[in-house]
């Protein structure tokens, strides 16, 4: 019989200590105010202290629960304290939790009580056995872009916000189209007339920016496509550029126009005011199962089948 060299065994008990060493503060953060949420996160929570790790509950979903014994700590603890982040709910919930944490860069997993769920991409049903497998090695890492948007008027920088899905430039509450002129890296573009501009990252190229007839984009790519709302001359199309491009927005018209980040954070736009996008030095980290299929989960959210 032969005998594995001391080596093997020495390596495959430091690869082990390595993989089981990964994950030792979980922090679970559930869609706010949703009371379904709490006998998953329970369950979840009892998981975890099984496997002895230490669990920990971001403020906000702790606020929805009558008691709880697990330590309470705010995102920005989170963001400094934890290995790993869980979240419970749907893509909204995802899209706040990454923008908080990505300077902080603390790996993500999403498990879906919404609808759609491209970020948040485990089941209800088998998130036990999806994060034992992941606990154990079996996943990958996505890293994600942001965006960074600011607004100048005059001199000043009235308005800066990170955005995971996309940056939107819209009418607002105006009956008419807003007119503005588009630059990238300092080259004027076109003057585009129309309901709005969307800017958006490979990640929210399924979102608002797909219902407008712009491209998706595959989350591996570190792109930025440009995305017309409504343009009134047909011949103004969506664009893609380069991940280090800045793009310039400069207000003519605004009729009620505000910016949009994520849908989250808003700011009223005037005349002559200056919407600057471009790519953050932060990303977003999320982890999958091993198993995880972009390519399919497009056919099952989008509704794509073979032929009928």
């Amino acid at each position: 019989m032969k005998v594995a060299p001391l080596n093997l065994y020495y390596g495959w008990f430091i690869f082990n200590f390595v993989m089981n060493s990964l994950f030792k503060t979980i922090a679970l953060i559930g869609k706010y105010n949703n009371p379904e949420i709490m006998a998953p996160l329970l369950r979840l929570g009892e998981f975890l202290e099984n496997r002895n790790l230490v669990v920990v509950l971001d403020s906000l979903t702790a606020s929805n629960m009558p008691e709880t014994k697990y330590p309470i700590l705010t995102l920005d603890e989170i963001g400094l304290k934890v290995d790993l982040a869980v979240v419970l709910g749907g893509d909204g919930t995802m899209l706040n939790i990454a923008r908080r944490l990505a300077p902080f860069d603390v790996p993500l997993v999403g498990i879906n009580q919404g609808r759609l769920g491209f970020l948040t991409d485990l089941s209800i049903e088998t998130m036990l056995e999806t994060l034992s497998s992941i606990f154990e090695g079996n996943y990958v890492t996505e890293r994600r872009m942001l965006l960074s948007a600011e607004v100048i008027r005059g001199k000043d920088s009235l308005f800066s916000a990170l955005a995971f899905n996309d940056v939107a430039v819209n009418r607002g509450n105006g009956r008419g189209m807003i007119e503005f002129e588009v630059h990238i890296d300092g080259e004027y573009v076109y003057s585009l007339r129309s309901d709005g501009l969307i800017i958006s990252t490979p990640t929210g190229s399924t979102a608002y920016a797909l219902s407008c007839g712009g491209p998706i984009l595959h989350p591996r790519l570190d792109l930025i496509a440009l995305v017309p709302v409504s343009p009134h001359t047909l011949s103004n199309r969506p664009i893609v550029v380069g991940p280090e491009a800045t793009v310039e927005i400069l207000m003519h018209r605004t009729e009620g126009a505000r910016i949009h980040s994520d849908s989250h954070s808003h700011f009223n736009l005037n005349k002559n005011d200056k919407v600057v996008i471009r790519r953050s030095p932060h990303t977003a980290r999320l982890l999958h199962s091993s198993s995880h299929s972009y390519y399919r989960m497009l056919r099952e959210k989008l509704g794509w089948s073979g032929f009928s």
